[in-house]
């Protein structure tokens, strides 16, 4: 895909400008406006059945969001944009409330080209009802619409709060929007960021796991979808908005996350306490909006519950700037984070120090893929997720879904068969955050060694 996409992680700080333009935002620039340095987006708005009256405020909202985050929107409504050499134009396709057959069998057969070439998706409220007897799309979307109760106030549970589209929301979102039930349930194939809480409002039927909003790397591309947006309300409220422009960063390739599929997996720091957890050496971390953020140092909160043999850890993590923390396993129980050091290993975050001792790196012993670790981070004051995973002596460590590290143990004087994990922090100087620390174990045997990409979590 075009290369201007990963030039929209330079309008990082631009985009938390989005919420400030709220309902008050003018119109953004006409189709075709030109913002060369940050990337282009097409958004779709064509209906073969139902229309909704929210499509021009959606595509205003866009075009604002744009103009705040420095990428250029064009809108349009003729399926004939969807050839090889126009889509290539686009770093996304936002479909905005399409309904019904929008595309013929080679339009159709240039966006599935599209996307397989790296092409980013992003699926507003209706695009659920569309295309359905494409498969591809359908796989794209990630499930279809079955349908609908009236309009009404629902609780939105927030999964995941790293991923761009969702970090800005709290553990709970409130808000008013037609709430859609899918004919299927997206969560095996898809990574689920929100699920609608249906004791909240009437008329749920997905039986308690209801998601609502999801991501998926699918057939070489990156798919959003948002079940939000059926109302002219939603385009001017705030968090919608960031919502909507962190989804659209994502499937542009602007921001990165995990959108493998997660399951199995159980909290071991879900932001509601420090339960289990031990502060060893000075310094401690604070806790407020679920998130734990370290305060001086240089000190260890590690988990003291049990020890650790085969499993797969993975937490959300940010850095305000150039700052300095870790995330250590296998060591022996101590209230020494000297301990740590000496007898396990560090996955470290530290965007600017020497290759072995920087982000992804097993501190000290190997250097991360730098090339892979560069496309997959996020920059400073964005959210991050680390798996982490351990079977036997092998250590792999994925960033945003990508393979940046497979490590070794061969020193005898350490193991990672059996041991504790623990997030640092480092200094006075340094300030780093942590969401939702979890935890799955794993069968001891770690398989093949395989290069760098995409693993199943």
């Amino acid at each position: 895909m075009r290369t201007s996409a990963r030039l929209l992680a330079t309008a990082a700080a631009l985009a938390s400008a989005a919420l400030l333009l709220g309902a008050s935002a003018p119109p953004g620039g006409a189709a075709g406006q030109e913002h060369p340095e940050g990337g282009r987006i097409l958004v779709f708005s064509k209906t073969a059945g139902f229309r909704h009256d929210s499509i021009p405020d959606g595509i205003a909202a866009v075009k604002d969001l744009g103009t705040a985050g420095g990428f250029a929107v064009d809108a349009t409504e003729d399926a004939t944009a969807f050839t090889a050499d126009n889509l290539a134009r686009y770093d996304a396709v936002v479909f905005l409330s399409t309904t019904g057959d929008v595309l013929d069998s080679a339009q159709q057969s240039a966006f599935e080209g599209y996307i397989e070439r790296g092409g980013g998706y992003a699926g507003v409220h209706a695009a659920a009802d569309t295309e359905y007897d494409w498969p591809f799309y359908g796989g794209l979307a990630g499930a279809y619409f079955q349908s609908h109760p009236h309009i009404q106030p629902a609780t939105v549970d927030v999964e995941d709060r790293a991923h761009p589209a969702t970090a800005h929301l709290g553990a709970r979102w409130e808000r008013t929007d037609e709430w859609y039930n899918y004919r299927t349930n997206p969560r095996e194939r898809a990574h689920i960021l929100a699920t609608l809480d249906e004791s909240s409002y009437t008329g749920g039927s997905m039986g308690g796991d209801h998601p609502i909003s999801w991501c998926q790397n699918y057939r070489g591309g990156r798919a959003f979808y948002t079940g939000g947006g059926h109302t002219r309300e939603s385009y001017a409220e705030p968090a919608f908005r960031s919502h909507l422009l962190g989804g659209i960063r994502y499937a542009a390739g602007a921001a990165q996350a995990d959108c493998r599929p997660e399951r199995g997996y159980t909290p071991l720091f879900d932001g509601s306490g420090t339960q289990g957890w031990k502060q060893a050496g000075p310094g401690s971390f604070r806790l407020e909006d679920s998130t734990l953020t370290s305060v001086g140092g240089l000190g260890m909160l590690w988990y003291g519950e049990k020890e650790l043999a085969s499993y797969s850890l993975k937490l959300d993590w940010r850095m305000a700037g150039d700052d300095n923390s870790g995330v250590f396993v296998g060591f022996p129980a101590s209230d020494d984070p000297w301990s740590a050091v000496n007898h396990g290993y560090e996955i470290q975050i530290d965007a600017s120090d020497a290759p072995e001792r920087t982000t992804g790196s097993v501190y000290g012993f190997q250097a991360a893929d730098l090339t892979a670790r560069d496309r997959a981070l996020n920059p400073a004051g964005e959210w991050n997720t680390y798996e982490i995973r351990v079977q036997g002596e092998r250590l792999q460590v994925w960033l945003n879904g990508v393979k940046i590290n497979d490590f070794t143990n061969r020193d005898p004087a350490r193991s990672l068969r059996q041991g504790h994990v623990g997030i640092q922090n480092h200094g006075e100087a340094d300030e780093v955050s942590f969401r939702d620390i979890r935890l799955k174990e794993l069968p001891d045997s770690p398989g093949p060694a395989r290069g760098g990409g995409h693993g199943a979590p």
